[in-house]
């Protein structure tokens, strides 16, 4: 193993292993640095106010420093750890009376620029972006957490398959209805 000098150096795949072997926390803080700003963006999305986040945040990486021997490298880090950080927050959300959120971190203007293989779904693109967040909020986390993985994240297919370990076609399928029960919700609630 690379000695702690060197230990900036590693991939994150050598540090999660490292950390594994060694249960070092001074690696995991390491871990803990580079990725605590993008797990905190993550939490905001689903939390009602940044103390909220913070503590989501604390539990995600908490629970992560418990399970990382879980992460098998089928593929990146990162990407494990936004399936990770989704998971954790959808059960959070579940497990919560308050299913309403005052706050999102998506940028909503990255769903307004899809790339043209995404354009075929008119009904997807025309939704005013004001009145996207209101009908994000009313369907389900499981859903939601799927659209920000594609729209908000710009994962291809590959890696949220990977991040969730179904098929692709599973993917293809749950996208779909997510984006149909967007455009229901949207069309009957918001419009």
């Amino acid at each position: 193993m690379k000695t702690l000098n060197n230990h900036n150096k590693l991939s994150d795949e050598e540090l999660v292993e490292a950390i594994v072997k060694t249960n070092n926390t001074l690696l995991f803080e390491i871990l803990y640095d580079k990725y605590a700003g993008l797990v905190y963006n993550k939490c905001y999305g689903f939390a009602k106010d940044s103390d909220e986040a913070k503590d989501l945040t604390q539990d995600v990486f908490l629970k992560l420093f418990v399970k990382l021997a879980s992460f098998k490298g089928k593929s990146k880090f990162s990407t494990w750890l936004y399936s990770f950080t989704y998971n954790h927050c959808v059960n959070y959300v579940t497990r919560s009376t308050a299913k309403k959120f005052e706050k999102q971190s998506v940028d909503y203007k990255d769903i307004e620029n899809l790339s043209e293989e995404e354009e075929e779904d008119n009904s997807f693109l025309s939704m005013k972006v004001e009145n996207l967040k209101i009908a994000l909020e009313l369907i389900s986390p499981q859903e939601k957490m799927i659209l920000l993985l594609k729209y908000q994240d710009n994962l291809s297919i590959k890696e949220i398959e990977s991040a969730l370990e179904i098929g692709e076609s599973a993917v293809k399928m749950r996208i779909k209805r997510a984006k149909d029960k967007l455009i229901t919700v949207y069309n009957d609630n918001v419009k």
